[in-house]
């Protein structure tokens, strides 16, 4: 008989831990530190859950990062009584940590930190305006929610890179 390795799961309880702790910093981060704006069509909102987006991009991979920002901001939206968005949101922002994290995955210079987050940025805005063109049936309206996603997007990108870089160093000896 031959002696086969054990497999090792594709994802450890560790893993599943660590990603359902970022799903929570994402939901806190864009459920209690946000600004309503009033000019959008939706009333808008920035907020900083792009901020552990973005550092589980770095820190954790795409798969996690698209989970953790996926999961928790259609949350946000579900418990905000914003449930129509939770789909698109799922999709949209899912997609932005999965590309974040596929961009950073071989190297993590911060040319390439600046592409993920203005890659991110463009799938955010783009996919935010073909929601809200599809939820209101108007073409103008979403125009004037890009302003709020592009501060959102660029205002965590700035914020996340130091902490992704000190919380790289400290997840090594772990």
């Amino acid at each position: 008989m031959i002696n086969q390795a054990k497999k090792q799961p594709k994802y450890t309880i560790r893993d599943m831990v660590i990603t359902a702790l970022f799903i929570s910093l994402v939901l806190v981060f864009t459920m209690f530190i946000n600004i309503r704006l009033p000019i959008a069509a939706n009333g808008g909102l920035i907020h900083l859950g792009n901020v552990p987006l973005f550092v589980a991009a770095v820190c954790l991979g795409k798969n996690k990062a698209a989970l953790a920002g996926g999961i928790g901001m259609a949350l946000f939206d579900v418990l905000s009584s914003w449930t129509s968005w939770a789909p698109f949101t799922l999709v949209i922002v899912g997609l932005m940590g999965y590309v974040s994290g596929l961009i950073l995955e071989k190297k993590q210079r911060p040319q390439d930190y600046i592409f993920a987050v203005v890659v991110a940025l463009l799938i955010k805005v783009f996919g935010y305006y073909l929601a809200e063109w599809f939820l209101y049936g108007n073409l103008i309206a979403p125009l004037t929610s890009i302003p709020g996603n592009i501060i959102q997007v660029v205002t965590g990108g700035i914020i996340a890179y130091p902490v992704a870089l000190a919380l790289k160093k400290v997840m090594r000896n772990f």
